[in-house]
């Protein structure tokens, strides 16, 4: 959560890395429409577990602080904007696609469209975010983040070339993000004109990827580009053919294994994570094996994993839907699985000299995403240090010569 400013206003976050880059031009936009003192909760549709998060926070806020006024925009409230504009102290609901749009803070009324704009938000802190790709024109059978986005559309190389060398004035490292990032057509020139024009930008970084996407051009990209960081993280959300199949996902288990086998290859250090979903309807205990001896064997250190969530109008909801408190107890079990990927590979780490990119309360962050404590190292800083431990889900360093 980002704390009020003099001059600007405070915004709360739920979901991916595109809502959090988002927020922190939103806050600018209402600061200067006339809400410095505002709430602007950033909605998630992607479960219901997200969406009462966010609709507890709301009436927290009303509760805490009356008179206070709250606007709310992000996913959820595209797809159901009556029902979050009766929630107490909201003033305004901002369709995804006008959140970016200054006009949009300042107008009487705000009529929702769907037509989610392109735009780029920076982070705040040590690293920027930049959304490079919105929508998506795929059909998950569980997702329903399409009718929240909108169709498929990606910024163009000129323009994300020139916010990036914007953004290498203020950090050391910059996450390219977006709905479906890999569907952007030209993601592999993107990623090599933004690294031979912006030279003075230490490190590049990747969020989630679609495994069906990655083509020749991005693989030789991955491998020759030193400054893109050696971590992919990809939405695999399943492990065996028959719920890849159900879920509509346009990969195999076998090509999730190609694809890591692929990585390492190219980059042997590199980090790989997923997201991955549990107790998807008719899913199986074997099933669900499948994927936790995925995560074992492709060794998937960093995981998100959710329980499945139904979504109304998608069509997984239709499906025989398993017991919450199963999905729940399955979506444990994974995280046990990634808990153990991830100590054996920050345990790899040890004795390495890393460059860590310093944040708040002395930690960091590795190349591969690793966090690190290093005591004393001030915000901000990009230093070598030696990796000494590991407590199986942060690293210990000491600033190396």
């Amino acid at each position: 959560m980002n704390r009020p400013g003099e001059h600007a206003a405070e915004t709360l976050t739920f979901g991916c890395r595109l809502n959090i880059a988002e927020s922190e031009t939103m806050r600018a936009l209402a600061a200067r429409a006339g809400f410095a003192d505002a709430l602007i909760v950033n909605t998630c549709a992607v479960t219901g577990e997200a969406e009462a998060q966010a609709r507890q926070a709301i009436r927290r806020a009303a509760r805490e602080q009356p008179g206070r006024p709250i606007l709310v925009t992000g996913c959820a409230a595209q797809i159901a904007p009556a029902a979050w504009a009766e929630l107490p102290g909201v003033v305004r609901v901002i369709g995804n696609g006008q959140k970016l749009d200054p006009a949009a803070w300042s107008a009487p009324v705000v009529p929702i469209r769907r037509d989610m704009p392109m735009g780029l938000a920076a982070g705040g802190g040590t690293r920027a975010f930049l959304a490079v790709q919105q929508g998506c024109d795929h059909a998950c059978t569980f997702c329903i983040i399409p009718q929240g986005r909108g169709p498929a559309r990606a910024m163009p190389v000129a323009e994300a070339v020139a916010a990036v060398r914007d953004l290498a004035t203020r950090h050391a490292e910059v996450v390219l993000t977006g709905v479906d990032l890999a569907s952007h057509p030209e993601l592999a020139a993107l990623i090599r004109a933004v690294l031979r024009e912006v030279p003075e930008l230490p490190r590049l970084r990747l969020s989630s990827l679609d495994p069906a996407a990655l083509d020749e051009d991005f693989w030789a990209v991955f491998a020759e580009e030193a400054r893109l960081m050696p971590h992919l993280h990809l939405s695999a959300q399943h492990g065996h053919d028959l719920i890849l199949k159900r879920m509509k996902r346009r990969h195999s288990r076998a090509d999730l294994l190609q694809l890591f086998t692929r990585a390492r290859a190219l980059r042997p250090d590199v980090a790989l994570g997923a997201d991955l979903i549990a107790g998807f309807p008719t899913e199986t205990e074997e099933q669900l094996c499948a994927m936790t001896d995925l995560v074992a064997e492709a060794k998937l250190a960093f995981l998100h994993v959710f329980p499945y969530s139904a979504r109304a109008g998608t069509p997984a909801a239709r499906m025989p839907q398993l017991p919450m408190p199963l999905r729940r107890e399955r979506a444990a079990r994974l995280r046990l699985a990634g808990d153990a990927e991830r100590a054996r590979f920050l345990a790899s780490r040890i004795g390495e000299v890393e460059e860590v990119l310093m944040e708040a309360d002395g930690i960091g962050h590795t190349p591969h995403f690793a966090p690190v404590r290093l005591a004393g190292a001030a915000r901000g800083r990009l230093l070598r240090a030696r990796i000494t431990a590991s407590d199986g889900r942060m690293l210990t360093a000491e600033e190396a010569a």
